[in-house]
Formats: structure tokens, C-alpha cells, sequence
């Protein structure tokens, strides 16, 4: 090296700022669905009509539409049952292509009251323990220990109580990072939705696992949701953190004399109650100002689902 010059360090690595579009690339790789302009046609009808929606983990997100709104076609493009145009990951994984893989890490659920009358408990046991490599038989049959099963019960010998426990026991002892529920407590009474729903949350739900579940109870589910999804007409119509619909939406609900006044904020749905009473639903207007006009409350999700799907609102 000649004398007097001086050594240059070695260039290191470039050090690029991180942006916002880094950030929601970032988040959107840890997605555990996310789900882009799908398409799902059956013959003239649109079940999928380019949705798009993400789903994060450590959440229990309600899909709620009306009966041919796409709820079922958009499951089935999730756990790979059909083919779709548009981009999904599940996991990060592509549903079309590596479905044997994604099916490690999912469960899939549908009408829990639904099981072939001859089948054993132990039956079922040994089908679950065979088909899904996450499966831990001795947590399940921990679990059944605990309730009025045995080993030989057929489905046809128990109550629609003990059928719930029966899934229980199998649902709760799978490993998997998105349990997808479609309509699971169909047919069962009150008293067993929401024994279905309470044990799920208690005993099966952390941070590392993801639910998702449609179902027609809406009032029976929303305790439990971090989050909703509407869907309308093969299109999410909404989609929000519970949180955000208490703080988004108000009902207010006037006399007859102060019905006009409200009527000039613009709510976007209205209902008639007996003795002149009107219920209105205002999305984001300041609870406040409805305070001075009645009483205000936040709306239940099914009144919110009815308000969305009759009008063009999200």
C-alpha cells in the first residue's frame, strides 16, 4: 500500500429503510389466510365474486351471509376441496397445490349433530388418530374419561349432549393452527351450542391457534369473536374487529317527536318498535350527539348483519 493513502473499510451491506408497504407485505406473509380477488363460478351463479380478505392468527373470525352468499364455496377454496381463480395462501402454503401439507396443520368441522349411528366412540378415535397426523389420542381420551362415554357407545345409544362431548374430545385433541367450523352446532339444541362454544373457547383456543366459523346463531357466537365477517353475493360486505363494530356502530332508539331529528343524521337502517318507539342504527356518528336525541346502545351483530345485508353499507 502506498505511503499516506488510507485504507478504506469494506462496504458493508446496504441498509434499506423499511416502509409501510414492507410493513403490510411483513404482515401479510404471517397471515394465516389471505385471500385475493377469488372467483368461483357454478354455472350462472357467482359464488365468489373477487373477494379478498386476511385473516390473522390467535383470532375467532364469524363469517355470516345469508344462505347462498358464498360462505361454503369460500371454506372449501380454503381447505383446497375445489378449484378457484384469484390468490390464497393458507398457512403460506397454496391450497390447490399443496393441500396434503396445509391438512398437517388444519381441522375442518361441519354439523357436529351429524355422525353415522353404528360408529363407536372408539371408532371414531381410531378414524381421527388415522387420518390426521396431529391428533393426540391420550389427550382425547383424557378428556372422555371425564364425561359418560365408554369405549363401545354407539352414536345411536347417546343423547345430543354426548354427542357434543364426543367431538369435543376428538376437535380438542387435534393440533391444528385453524380449526374452520361450517354451521358445526346445526340441529342441536340451545343448551348444547352454546356448551359446544363455551367448552372450545375454555379448552381448546390460544394465541397460536386460529378459529374460523359460519354459522346461522349469529347471537350465540358473537360473545366469543375477536372478529366478523359479512359476506353478501359471493363479496365481503364487512369486515372489522368486534372492538371497532362497538365503537363504529350506535342504535338509538327515539319517540316519535324526536324521530326526525334523528332521521337527519342519516342512519343507515331503521325499524319500527310498538308505542311509537323507533330503533335507527348510525354508523359513525358520534354517540353524543345521539345521546341527546334517546337512548343509545350498541347494536347486537345480528341487527348489524340485517341492517348491512339489506342496504349497500360496510
Amino acid at each position: 500500500m502506498a505511503a499516506g493513502r488510507r485504507a478504506h473499510p469494506a462496504p458493508g451491506p446496504v441498509r434499506r429503510r423499511t416502509t409501510e408497504g414492507d410493513r403490510q407485505v411483513n404482515a401479510a406473509a404471517n397471515n394465516v389466510v389471505s385471500a385475493h380477488g377469488l372467483r368461483k363460478a357454478y354455472k350462472n351463479k357467482l359464488a365468489l365474486d373477487n373477494t379478498s380478505f386476511d385473516i390473522e392468527p390467535g383470532k375467532i373470525i364469524g363469517l355470516i351471509g345469508p344462505n347462498g352468499a358464498g360462505k361454503t364455496t369460500a371454506l372449501k377454496a380454503i381447505l383446497g376441496l375445489i378449484p378457484f381463480e384469484g390468490e390464497l395462501k393458507v398457512l403460506g402454503m397454496d391450497p390447490r397445490t399443496q393441500r396434503d401439507e396445509l391438512m398437517r396443520d388444519v381441522c375442518f368441522i361441519a354439523d357436529v349433530a351429524v355422525l353415522p349411528r353404528w360408529l363407536r366412540v372408539k371408532e371414531a378415535i381410531d378414524f381421527v388418530a388415522g387420518v390426521h397426523p396431529r391428533f393426540d389420542r391420550a389427550k382425547c381420551e383424557r378428556f372422555i374419561a371425564h364425561t359418560q362415554l365408554s369405549p363401545n357407545l354407539r352414536v345411536r345409544e347417546m343423547s345430543k349432549g354426548m354427542i357434543v362431548q364426543l367431538h369435543l374430545a376428538l376437535v380438542m385433541a387435534i393440533d391444528a393452527k385453524l380449526l374452520v367450523l361450517d354451521e358445526p352446532t346445526l340441529g342441536l339444541d340451545i343448551l348444547y351450542r352454546k356448551q359446544f362454544y363455551q367448552r372450545l373457547l375454555e379448552d381448546y383456543f390460544d394465541e397460536q391457534k386460529t378459529i374460523l366459523v359460519t354459522t346461522h346463531q349469529v347471537e350465540e357466537i358473537e360473545h366469543i369473536l375477536t372478529d366478523v365477517m359479512f359476506i353478501r353475493d359471493g363479496r365481503i360486505a364487512l369486515t372489522a374487529q368486534m372492538d371497532e363494530v362497538a365503537e363504529r356502530y350506535t342504535e338509538l332508539l327515539v319517540s316519535a317527536d324526536k324521530a326526525e331529528q334523528a332521521r337527519a343524521l342519516k342512519p343507515i337502517d331503521e325499524r319500527a318498535l310498538p308505542f311509537g318507539k323507533t330503533v335507527l342504527l348510525f354508523d359513525n356518528v358520534p354517540r353524543e350527539q345521539l345521546a341527546a336525541l334517546g337512548e343509545t346502545r350498541t347494536p347486537g351483530l345480528a341487527d348489524l348483519f340485517v341492517a348491512i345485508m339489506k342496504g349497500t353499507y360496510a
